[in-house]
């Protein structure tokens, strides 16, 4: 015998009110579709996302009489719930299946989302900073699959030095006598710190105590390590007196660091890095130099601004040298040590080097990048950070000319103005921070007066299967397209784009408020709404994804809404990385 659908009104009018209760877990685990569900995710997941469904739909309707009118009611009330159909239709296979697709595509889908970065900024740190050339994402595959040489000398059979696989490419690039990494440039000051002024004094200018994304600054990561932090000079001058006076029978090293993310402009004096060197060897003590992002080449010979390079720091005089990896370098995230040889000995002896030590799959990839430093002449072609960076502005705009009708079809429903403009990109993570780029970004301002349009628009953009994530400012929406090389996939989601509609969006000074789905970090989830000919209503959920091509009829509740060819999608959840570049550089 089939259970009966217990979730229908009173089959026996006059014997009394029906109350709503919810078809059991053992019921529904039977339907065919959730059989097919179980197949694709596994029992436990489906089991899990079922009982969620249930749980929310008894905290709201159990033991509630249900009659046509409260039904009627309820469709007026609960606008606002993210899944309108618990409260609106009966829970049974039709209506239940599509929320538990779109609810387990979303709860298993990965975290890390890979987006399109038009925020302007380069090496953005929130969005993972540089990309791999293909050259290291081949090797980092090789390194995952397969069984490596990490730690193993071929040559003797003995156990090997994982820095080994760096140590030489690194010496050769930089000129130093020897190099040792670990997972990023924080580590390795702390690290050299650590290891060479525990309990002792460094001298650092005061105007160089920098503090990068709140959690790295110079004298907390000194006091972490064990150091103490000498301040010399004042905040926009120092002299190379300062330093001298300061030099005492407990100072371990003289120390610079690079005004990454900042620059202090006019009455200024800073000690030229081979005055420092100097006074440190007269005095018998190392001189270390932080350089933060690195540039392992130097760029003014691809027209951008100049950056000191580790070569260049040694050469005056610094006898340790740290940078990162996932900056100029264009790596994966490391932090790289070179120098001297006896310091960078003692430093490798630090118990915690092994803590902060690199894996195989970044070992890989950092060589692979490496490698391509020996080939400058194609350097521009072949390392993706650089490429992006020198990329002319003529090839820009005409990518911007070739999108805009594009933007503007998707956009089409949208109270906006979209153009295409100059814009100035910046390179981020700390590097050159006052140095700009000419772009080309797609604009997007409002139509008169109309609060929360472009939040509402940004939303959509973060909510799409592959994340448009850009910038507001001065008042529109800019998508700057120096990052942009996959121009066929950003077609692809703005045909996606399409069919979204900008409900909600009210008067000026009152922003709208976008429904909720159920991801709001992933913007997967979307509902359906939609209103037949007949003029009933059917509810059911995808993700955004298995939306099918756009139509253009219908009508919906909810802010941000997605037209498909059998109804609406709406609302979208909202989600994705901030386009915000704080000055992190560790």
């Amino acid at each position: 015998m089939t259970p009966r659908d217990r979730t229908s009104v009173n089959p026996h009018p006059g014997q009394g009110p029906a109350f709503w209760r919810p078809p059991s877990v053992d019921l529904i685990l039977r339907w065919p579709g959730v059989q097919s569900l179980i197949a694709a995710h596994g029992r436990e997941s489906v089991v899990t996302t079922v009982r969620e469904l249930l749980a929310e739909a008894r905290a709201k309707w159990a033991r509630k009489p249900v009659t046509e009118a409260t039904l009627d009611e309820a469709n007026l009330a609960d606008k606002s719930l993210d899944e309108p159909s618990l409260a609106r239709e009966p829970m049974d296979e039709a209506s239940l299946v599509p929320q538990l697709a779109a609810r387990l595509t979303a709860r298993l889908a990965p975290r890390l989302r890979p987006v399109f970065n038009l925020t302007g900024t380069v090496l953005h740190t929130n969005l993972g900073r540089a990309p791999l050339p293909e050259e290291a994402i081949q090797a980092l595959v090789t390194a995952a699959r397969e069984a490596c040489a990490l730690e193993y000398d071929l040559d003797s059979g003995g156990r090997g030095d994982r820095d080994d696989l760096v140590a030489d490419l690194l010496r050769e690039l930089t000129g130093a006598e020897a190099a040792t990494v670990v997972n990023n440039n924080a580590a390795g000051v702390f690290l050299l710190l650590n290891s060479l002024a525990r309990k002792k004094q460094v001298i650092v200018s005061r105007g160089e105590l920098v503090e990068i994304g709140g959690a790295f600054r110079i004298p907390d990561i000194m006091r972490s390590a064990g150091a103490r932090l000498v301040e010399v000079g004042t905040t926009n001058r120092t002299h190379r007196r300062d330093f001298a006076a300061a030099i005492g029978p407990r100072t371990a090293l003289l120390m610079k660091v690079h005004a990454s993310n900042y620059a202090i402009q006019g009455f200024t004096q800073a000690v030229p890095e081979a005055e420092l060197a100097n006074l440190a060897h007269e005095r018998g003590l190392p001189f270390v130099v932080d350089l933060g992002s690195g540039a392992l080449a130097n760029l003014e010979r691809w027209g951008l601004p100049h950056e000191p390079t580790p070569r260049e720091t040694l050469a005056a005089g610094a006898d340790l040298v740290a940078f990162s990896g996932d900056k100029l370098l264009g790596g994966p995230q490391a932090g790289l040590l070179v120098g001297r040889k006896d310091l960078i000995a003692a430093i490798k002896l630090n118990p915690l080097k092994r803590a902060l030590r690199l894996g195989k799959i970044s070992l890989a990839a950092l060589e692979a990048v490496l490698r391509l430093y020996r080939d400058p002449d194609r350097l521009a072609e072949r390392l993706t950070t650089l490429r992006l960076l020198s990329r002319p502005q003529e090839d820009i705009a005409a990518l911007a000319t070739r999108l805009l009708p594009a933007l503007r079809q998707a956009l089409a429903n949208w109270p906006v103005v979209v153009s295409a403009e100059p814009v100035l990109s910046q390179i981020g993570s700390g590097s050159l921070p006052v140095d700009r780029l000419p772009s080309q970004a797609l604009v997007i301002r409002p139509q008169g007066t109309r609060a929360g349009v472009l939040h509402a628009l940004q939303a959509a953009l973060r909510g799409l299967p592959r994340p448009i994530i850009g910038r507001i400012a001065e008042d529109a929406l800019r998508l700057d397209l120096r990052c942009l090389e996959d121009e066929a996939g950003f077609r692809e989601q703005l045909r996606l784009l399409v069919g979204i509609q900008p409900a909600g969006v009210v008067a000026a000074g009152v922003p709208a408020k976008p429904a909720l789905g159920e991801d709001d970090a992933r913007g997967l989830v979307v509902t359906v709404d939609a209103e037949s000919g007949e003029g009933s209503h059917h509810t059911t959920s995808a993700t955004l994804a298995e939306s099918p091509p756009v139509a253009a009829d219908a009508q919906f509740a909810g802010t941000v809404q997605l037209v498909t060819e059998g109804g609406a999608t709406g609302p979208i959840s909202r989600g994705g990385p901030g386009a915000a570049e704080p000055g992190a550089r560790p």
